[in-house]
Order: structure tokens, then sequence, then C-alpha cells
């Protein structure tokens, strides 16, 4: 094919292109770019490539004329699409409840609560969550606090106590005192309320790949990170430090301003307005002055 062909066929291409296409085709782009995100450093990974593995297996025995090995290969190819939504079911799901919490899908579909209600609820939680942690690292107290936030924790809710209690540095202090009934376990909170106590939380993806140092408690709040957008505090009983984990990461040496302004700006993120943000602001330093 010469030059001439290749730039008539390129041409004869632009002139049926239309702008349907141009998003089909931005589309596809998108999703192809986001697939090794998504697979990258989990399970699918390998997944993907035992099923490249079997393709490129495929057409090497058909190029050979290997008539039986061609034909089970064929016959395995055929359920390959079933065979996928089984294998990835994790990453399926980790997908669409990522997508389902952005803040487009928030938007569309309604969820969250507007800024006013928000504030209105998570202001002296915020703060009384701050207090504890301080308060509890100071004594070495191990704690363990999830934040909900777009995805519901109903499995984890049911395996602990019901408490619907208002949050308070006296509350955190008997529910983690090592002498409860409710110390060994998860606080979850839920529209700025002290849910559920003594909850039990999910094991990270690769626990073998986390720091044989961590506890019980940081693993369980990398796990819980894994499976939900939800964020997690924890207090370690052995050094006092208090860490927070988010999106299967946990980053430590909090003290109380930067833990304050991490819930903030999590918790608020959609409160984007900067007079809004000052005026939250300054009201927690004001209220910290009178104290």
């Amino acid at each position: 094919m010469s030059l001439k062909d290749i730039k008539d066929a390129f041409l004869s291409i632009i002139s049926t292109l239309e702008f349907i296409d141009i998003i089909d085709v931005a589309i596809l782009a998108y999703i192809i770019y986001m697939l090794p995100r998504l697979i990258r450093e989990t399970r699918a990974g390998q997944l993907v490539k035992g099923i490249l593995f079997l393709v490129a297996g495929y057409f090497i025995s058909n190029f050979l004329g290997l008539k039986t090995i061609t034909y089970i290969l064929k016959q395995t190819l055929d359920i390959g699409l079933i065979a996928m939504i089984i294998l990835f079911q994790p990453e399926l799901r980790r997908a669409l409840e990522k997508a389902g919490r952005t803040k487009l899908g928030v938007r569309i579909f309604g969820l969250g609560q507007n800024s006013d209600e928000s504030t209105k609820i998570w202001e002296p939680a915020i703060e009384a969550i701050c207090d504890s942690c301080v308060e509890l690292s100071a004594t070495c107290t191990g704690a363990l606090i999830v934040v909900e936030r777009q995805v519901r924790l109903g499995e984890q809710i049911e395996t602990g106590t019901i408490l619907n209690a208002t949050p308070s540095k006296e509350v955190f202090g008997n529910i983690f005192y090592p002498k409860t009934p409710l110390h060994d376990g998860a606080v979850i909170m839920r529209d700025g309320i002290i849910l559920a106590a003594a909850c039990f939380l999910p094991k990270p993806q690769k626990d073998e790949q986390i720091n044989k140092r961590l506890g019980s408690r940081h693993r369980a709040a990398i796990g819980m990170s894994e499976n939900s957008d939800a964020i997690v505090i924890v207090v370690s009983e052995e050094t006092g430090q208090i860490s927070v984990a988010m999106n299967g990461t946990l980053t430590r040496d909090y003290t109380r301003e930067k833990l304050e302004k991490l819930l903030q700006n999590e918790i608020f993120e959609d409160n984007n307005d900067p007079i809004f943000k000052k005026k939250f602001f300054s009201f927690g330093s004001e209220r910290r002055k009178k104290k």
C-alpha cells in the first residue's frame, strides 16, 4: 500500500467521522487507560497475565496445527467472559464502589448532605475526635475510630454493639478503657454520631506485605480503608502514636492540629467555597481559644 493510498483512506475516515464517534472513541480510550490502574498491584494483574498466556497459546497451537490443544483452548476462551466476572468479582465490586462514591456519582444520585447540615453535624464530632485522640495518646490507650463516608459499613456495624451516642472525650474514654467490654474493636461513626462500638473490621488484602511492627489495630485500619472510603484513625497502645488509614495507605505521627485539618478537609471536601472554609476554620480556632 502506497503513502497515497494510506492518505486517501485516512481522509475517507475523517470525512465520515461524526461527533458521536469522537465521544465513543474517547470513552473507550478512557476505559483502556483506567483498566491498568484498576488491576495494578492486585490479584487481577496476575489473572490478566494468565489470560494473555492462554490467548497466546491458542494462536500458537492453531498456527502449528495442534488440533486437540487448539480445541481445548478455544472452549476455555469461549467461556472467558463469565470466568472473568467470577475471577475479578472483588476488583469489579471495588471499581463500581469507587465510581459510585465519586463527586459526580454523588451529585447524580443525590447522595450526601448539604454543606449546612454537614457542618452542623460534624463540627462538634471532629472536635471530640481530636480531643479524645490526644488524651488517649497521652495515656497510650489503644483506639480505633472509623468515620463512615459515602460507602455504608452495615456489615461491620452488625458485628458490634449499637450505641447511637453523642461523641465526647468522656464517651471515647469509657469505650476504649482497657477493662471495658467494648474496648476491643472499632468505633464506627455515622453522621457525627457514635453509631456502634466493638466492631470487627476486615483484614487487609496483602497482610503479609505490611510492616511486621504494626499491630492488629493498624492492620484492621488498613483493611477497612481498602474496602471503603472511610477515614480510620488509630491510636497505638504501645507508643501512643496517632495514625490515619485512607484508601489502603497508613500515615503516622499526627498531632491534634494535623488530625483536625485532615478531618476537616476530607469530611467537608465538597465544600470548596473559600468563604465557607475560612468561616469553618476560624470557628474551630475560636472554640479552642475559649477552652
